[in-house]
């Protein structure tokens, strides 16, 4: 059976628990590195090959990639800025860089185990390489045909073709004073209103002029424009009430 390294039993003075959820806790920042004695870490994975009896080539370097990260985080937090001369990483970015090649291991774990059930559920499964035995091929007759309906058919086929219709493709754009008009009708009975409530449910031609006469209103100095972030809802208010 293969050594799971995210499932390694741990018994550390600061955790107890599985490897898995020491690298969690760690990226967290829920437990301070610091107080992590990685050789102990090192000592419980040989204890593990040596009780399977067999060396597991895959589980070594997982395991090797993930306490090399560790160690690189843990020296840059022991030594200050400038010190430690390393890659160009800060600590934060060695975490995210660690969490990042914990998250494919687990994702290329989960690809190989999927695929070893495939295979072993497949495995009584046999195809023939070989050519398949000859047959005796079936008669097909062919019925009389008509001279006169082949020709008929080359015709069709030589035939200029139909000029195709476009009418489908024409946009029809509403006038801009039926959206004028409406807004400023909203403006007058409510003082505001949220635009893209009020161009819900219309087709894309009418939000295009709709939106075109709003900026017509703020143009004119008729309206107050409010967007509390970009994408976010527009709000428009009259620039009477608003000033």
């Amino acid at each position: 059976m293969p050594v799971a390294v995210r499932e390694l039993p741990l018994d550390l003075d600061a955790f107890e628990g599985p490897f898995d959820l020491l690298l969690t806790l760690v990226l967290k920042e829920e437990l301070e590195l610091v107080d992590v004695d990685v050789a102990e870490i090192v000592l419980a994975f040989v204890e593990r090959l040596e009780e399977r009896g067999t060396l597991d080539l895959d589980a070594c370097g997982e395991f090797l990639v993930l306490v090399a990260a560790l160690l690189e985080l843990k020296a840059r937090g022991l030594f200050p800025d400038g010190e430690l001369d390393l890659e160009d990483l800060d600590p934060d970015e060695a975490a995210s860089e660690l969490a990042e090649r914990l998250a494919a291991y687990r994702r290329f774990r989960a690809a190989a185990g999927w695929l070893e059930e495939k295979l072993e559920s497949e495995s009584e499964r046999f195809f023939r390489t070989g050519p398949a035995p000859l047959a005796p091929v079936p008669a097909r007759p062919l019925a009389r045909q008509d001279p006169e309906l082949l020709a008929t058919a080359l015709r069709a086929l030589a035939a200029e073709p139909a000029e195709p219709s476009l009418g489908h493709l024409v946009l029809s754009y509403p006038p801009l004073s039926r959206f004028l008009d409406r807004f400023r009708a909203l403006l007058r009975g409510r003082g505001g209103f949220a635009f893209d409530h009020e161009v819900d449910g219309l087709t894309r031609p009418e939000r295009i002029v709709a939106f075109l006469a709003l900026l017509e209103l703020r143009k004119r100095g008729e309206v107050s424009l409010g967007q509390t972030a970009p994408f976010e809802p527009i709000t428009v208010w009259n620039a009477t009430s608003a000033s």
